[in-house]
């Protein structure tokens, strides 16, 4: 029998504090300009979302089940590794998947659970499969990607306003050098599975560091609208400037050294950026 923690390992603990950190954001800009929002209302939408997200984080290893043998950095997940079988793995993410989907419902409402299924669904039916076919996954995956900041915003009054789809589109650009820098790190990974990332099917890696430039520029008008909507201030302003010209910093560098160390100072410059922007987001609020 499969121990407790490979089945927590499936479902890939630290993405899904990520989900979360992202929901709990759209959540807590939209209680900026709703009084009638609950401690409680949060708690069941974080619960809920990390449901939902488990359940999609265990049926994705179902599915890509003998990819994951193939790869060195994925061979000792749950069920390539034979810890866990793969019906019960199956089983464990749809049963997962509709108590999350459930709670929201239930603790939230009805526009977030549909969002939350949306995610899942989209994520599941048209981005994995499409890993084996195209680099242009990527784009599709950052569709649900970017969807925790509106379950989030949803939770709260079921309504999605401006603010809300500026929030999407932040974590929508901020994939893209992001997980590009994932992809270059691990290409000979991704081409033993037959996943066509960009920096698989483009050995030279000119398209890959373009790409990463060209979001990260993207994502620093995206980042301000903030301040002039009237979600925050000016430290708010100040802050998302800085860490928007570092991160352009850091793909402008990969732009003109294409190694794995300078994808790697992207990745990190990324993983960096979110969550200081989001905290200032979240400090700076002044949506009322």
């Amino acid at each position: 029998m499969a121990s407790k923690s490979s089945y927590l390992e499936l479902t890939k603990p630290r993405i899904t504090m990520f989900i979360l950190m992202s929901t709990a954001i759209g959540f807590l800009c939209a209680a900026h300009g709703d009084g009638g929002w609950t401690w409680w209302t949060l708690l069941h939408t974080l619960a809920g979302t990390g449901l939902l997200a488990s359940g999609t984080a265990a049926l994705n290893q179902w599915y890509e089940r003998d990819a994951d043998a193939r790869m060195a950095r994925t061979s000792k997940r749950p069920i390539p590794s034979g810890r866990i079988q793969p019906k019960d793995a199956f089983a464990f993410g749809v049963m997962l998947s509709i108590v999350g989907f459930l709670e929201l419902w239930f603790g939230a409402n009805l526009l977030t659970a549909l969002l939350g299924l949306f995610t899942e669904a989209s994520y599941l039916l048209v981005y994995t499969p499409m890993k084996q076919k195209s680099w242009h996954s990527t784009t599709i995956g950052a569709i649900p990607g970017a969807m925790p900041p509106l379950i989030g915003y949803a939770a709260v009054n079921s309504t999605l306003t401006w603010d809300a789809w500026i929030l999407y589109a932040i974590l929508f650009l901020w994939q893209f050098p992001h997980f590009y820098a994932i992809a270059w790190m691990y290409r000979d990974d991704y081409a033993s599975a037959g996943i066509r990332m960009l920096p698989v099917v483009e050995p030279t890696y000119e398209s890959t560091a373009r790409q990463m430039f060209g979001f990260s520029v993207l994502l620093v008008p995206i980042s301000l609208l903030p301040k002039y909507l009237g979600m925050a201030g000016n430290i708010y302003l100040v802050g998302a400037l800085v860490l928007g010209l570092y991160f352009v910093y850091a793909s402008l560098r990969v732009m003109n050294d294409r190694t794995v160390v300078r994808a790697r100072q992207v990745l990190l410059a990324s993983v960096i950026y979110l969550p200081l922007l989001y905290g200032l987001l979240v400090l700076d609020g002044t949506r009322s």
